[in-house]
């Protein structure tokens, strides 16, 4: 390392958010940027540690000493490109990745961690701007066509790896604009829409074809992808929201949190959206069920459609501040997490159940019955149960309720089933460790395969599966 001493020397600093109060009237994102003294300094700090944890950490295997070196240096185009190697889109995960590899730094033993992801984001925006980022055209093209279902992460990725390798992709988006989730599902305060437009651009003139409103299964048909393309990839993500059996569910007012954020993205984008089609927080009493990343993500949008108060709550117990004994370093810290929406304005609660949603007369929610819960160990099965703690129920008013409890699998009505591909028992699409299904030329990967899962690891199968594709057309 240049400076194996840096973190002996810098202290973590990290680049913070816009002020609250101009970043609640915009969509914009929040996150700062440090000057490039300041970041090359912060990467100075990635130590000689020799067991460089972060890489264990990270599911794309991301070589993160030796780009920190090399970023610390000011060596952009070097960083980049050992960056790049292992990472297809590293302007995303440097931007809403959850930094596995920060959690397993070395360093965060004492909590002062590398500014691993911000790095990334700074190697990756250092490149674009300095014109390193070039489209790179395949030499020779193999006569072998590939479709990939879905321009999510994984899909995005899968189709740059056989494009790189000479195939011929075309990418089906079911949308009206490519990106998945990445697009639709996170807003733009965490990632900014033209940051995936650029990426996009890059992709189309290194040859891979988009085509957008395109349902595969409707429009084109399945038969036809099957007899047009030598291999099909399965990039669907897992659309299948869990939801909330109770009374009062079908009551205007409750809906998958999706259902929301996707919403304001497309107002975000001038897209047409019937006003008596909107779900608006503005005004209102939001409840937003989920204390995870989502849930977070309707908070802030809330915000910023001016709710008149926000409550989230979660069914388990409030995390500790600290990891747990049983938590040690490097595993994952299951600590409290505050977000910059959470910073914004919410009444965080935690083990809260809710029992039923009560309405008026026109069939809108207006108020929500909740109940305190306990997590008691079953000496039987060894297992934690819940139980309602008697005589704590309480309501409270509500006029919009957002889902926010994760996903269970891919949607299975139309395209999964109609493939007929043999499915796990979570329902997601089974593969095996190449991500062939069941059905031969036929592939998936993502939270498809997984199940719901983050977006670095969605980008990691993607690629994994695209070389799996690769052998598959060599036979």
């Amino acid at each position: 390392m240049a400076d194996p001493r840096g973190f002996m020397k810098v202290d973590r600093k990290e680049s913070g958010y816009r002020p609250l109060a101009e970043r609640v009237e915009d969509y914009s994102e929040v996150e700062q940027t440090l000057n490039d003294t300041d970041r090359q300094l912060q990467a100075s700090r990635c130590m000689d540690c020799g067991v460089p944890f972060c890489h264990w950490a990270c599911p794309l295997g991301n070589k993160t000493p030796e780009w920190q070196d090399a970023a610390f240096r000011g060596n952009w185009e070097e960083a980049y490109n050992i960056l790049h190697s292992t990472s297809n889109f590293p302007e995303f995960t440097g931007r809403i990745c959850p930094a596995l590899c920060e959690k397993s730094c070395v360093l965060a033993i004492h909590n002062q961690a590398v500014t691993i992801r911000e790095n990334e984001c700074s190697v990756a925006e250092h490149a674009f701007n300095l014109g390193i980022v070039k489209p790179h055209i395949p030499a020779a093209r193999s006569g072998k066509k590939v479709a990939v279902v879905g321009s999510g992460p994984s899909g995005l990725a899968a189709a740059d790896i056989l494009n790189q390798a000479g195939h011929t992709v075309t990418v089906f988006e079911k949308s009206n604009a490519v990106g998945g989730l990445l697009r639709f599902g996170i807003p733009d305060f965490k990632l900014s829409k033209k940051v995936i437009d650029r990426r996009i651009a890059i992709l189309t003139a290194e040859g891979i074809t988009f085509k957008t409103n395109a349902e595969v299964g409707v429009n084109p048909k399945l038969d036809k992808l099957k007899k047009d393309f030598d291999a099909i990839v399965i990039c669907i993500g897992a659309g299948q929201p869990r939801d909330l059996k109770v009374e009062g569910r079908e009551l205007k007012g409750v809906h998958f949190a999706l259902e929301f954020l996707q919403q304001q993205n497309h107002v975000n984008r001038g897209d047409d959206v019937k006003d008596k089609d909107l779900i608006t927080a503005t005004g209102k009493h939001v409840l937003v069920i989920g204390g995870g990343d989502t849930g977070s993500d309707c908070v802030g949008t809330s915000n910023r459609q001016k709710a008149s108060n926000i409550m989230q709550i979660e069914i388990m117990p409030k995390p500790p501040v600290d990891r747990a004994p049983g938590n040690p370093w490097p595993y994952w810290p299951m600590v409290l997490k505050t977000t910059s929406s959470h910073k914004e304005g919410c009444d965080r609660r935690w083990s809260l159940s809710t029992k039923r949603f009560i309405g008026d007369e026109k069939g809108n929610v207006k108020k929500a019955e909740l109940v305190e819960v306990e997590w008691v160990k079953d000496d039987a099965t060894g297992r934690m149960q819940m139980k309602e703690k008697e005589g704590s129920a309480f309501q409270i008013d509500v006029e919009l309720v957002l889902l926010c409890m994760g996903f269970l699998s891919p949607v299975h009505e139309g395209l999964v089933n109609d493939l007929g591909v043999e499915l796990d028992q979570r329902g997601n699409i089974k593969v095996d460790a190449h991500g062939a299904t069941s059905v031969p030329g036929v592939f998936a990967a993502g939270d498809a395969a997984t199940g719901a899962s983050l977006v670095v690891r969605a980008i990691a199968r993607g690629r994994e599966t695209a070389m799996g594709v690769i052998e598959y057309l060599k036979a």
